[in-house]
């Protein structure tokens, strides 16, 4: 157990939850009871459209350690846990999710691992993902390896169940960006780290809220915010269509001093709609980075709250 002194704080982004997050809520309680001293939970409600606020007010009448947040509309996974992160006054933080699928029972591991090895990060990494549909598992596997190969980070097995040390903690929210992706992040501050294995667990309700259209953007955001490589590849792919260009052109020189040129109407047709693709792709991958410069630049806040509850289980209007 850590010295009574070394205040832990467990921040959990959700996001229409409310069929598991009082559960999920009793159950870390009961960890940090046996293995941590003094400690808060902090709750993050990404504007979720059900009982979710309402379910975490009930909860604060039980759990003097509970603070909870409400978000004055749904700001995205990222900057909720970013929300909890600026909140969280602990020493050690221990970020999970909501939704029961990161075992509270791992927060004791988690924190002998961090008094025994001297890091300043200590990650939880799935053993296998649990129940998902096959497109998932195929999707995500194609993004790790993907974004592997661009940012030079490995990230397989990856999770956002993480306990980070108060240095590791202000280094993350140093990084004052708009578009944040929190597994990405902290795998580029570095510091020393351990893993802890975990096998992730079952939802007792609902379902997950990441659409395919919500991966996308993600997997789009995590890969433009690390690697400006596919920037560069449209350079390669200029140089090469050049290359290929001039190639051509002698072709047709030649053939038409020698006299054996041909009508080529198919072949200039093909030319122009491989020309005229890449050149759409080239713009799109430019617009991507334009659009994480435009929102960056606007300097807007990343989150807003509307409503909380604080260790005086009184809830308050923001």
């Amino acid at each position: 157990m850590p010295p009574e002194n070394v205040k832990v704080s467990v921040v959990m982004p959700c996001y229409r939850e409310a069929g598991n997050i009082a559960d999920v809520l009793k159950k870390v309680r009961n960890a940090l009871d046996s293995a941590a001293g003094n400690f808060e939970i902090i709750v993050i409600d990404d504007g979720s459209p059900d009982e979710t606020w309402k379910v975490l007010t009930e909860c604060g009448d039980e759990i003097a350690e509970l603070r909870a947040y409400r978000l004055s509309r749904n700001f995205g996974k990222e900057l909720a846990l970013t929300a909890g992160l600026e909140a969280a006054k602990g020493d050690i933080v221990i970020v999970m999710d909501g939704d029961g699928q990161h075992p509270p029972e791992l927060i004791a591991e988690m924190l002998r691992v961090y008094r025994e090895g001297g890091v300043d990060i200590v990650e939880a990494t799935k053993v296998d993902r649990g129940k998902e549909s096959l497109f998932s598992r195929i999707s995500a596997g194609i993004f790790y390896r993907l974004w592997n190969k661009l940012s030079g980070f490995e990230m397989r097995g990856a999770s956002d169940f993480k306990l980070l040390s108060r240095k590791a903690v202000d280094a993350y929210l140093a990084m004052d960006e708009r578009a944040v992706f929190f597994r990405g992040m902290t795998a580029w501050l570095g510091f020393e780290r351990a893993q802890v294995p975990f096998e992730v667990g079952e939802r007792k309700a609902g379902a997950s809220s990441w659409s395919v259209l919500r991966r996308v953007r993600l997997a789009v955001d995590g890969i433009s915010g690390f690697s400006s490589l596919p920037l560069q590849l449209v350079t390669f792919a200029g140089l090469i269509f050049l290359a290929f260009s001039i190639i051509f052109a002698v072709y047709t020189i030649v053939l038409q001093m020698t006299g054996r040129s041909v009508s080529g109407f198919a072949t200039v047709i093909l030319l122009l709609l491989v020309i005229g693709s890449l050149l759409m792709i080239s713009l799109g991958i430019i617009g991507i980075y334009l659009a994480r410069i435009y929102d960056e630049i606007k300097h807007r806040p990343r989150y807003v709250i509307a409503r909380s509850i604080d260790k005086t289980k009184e809830e308050k209007n923001v």
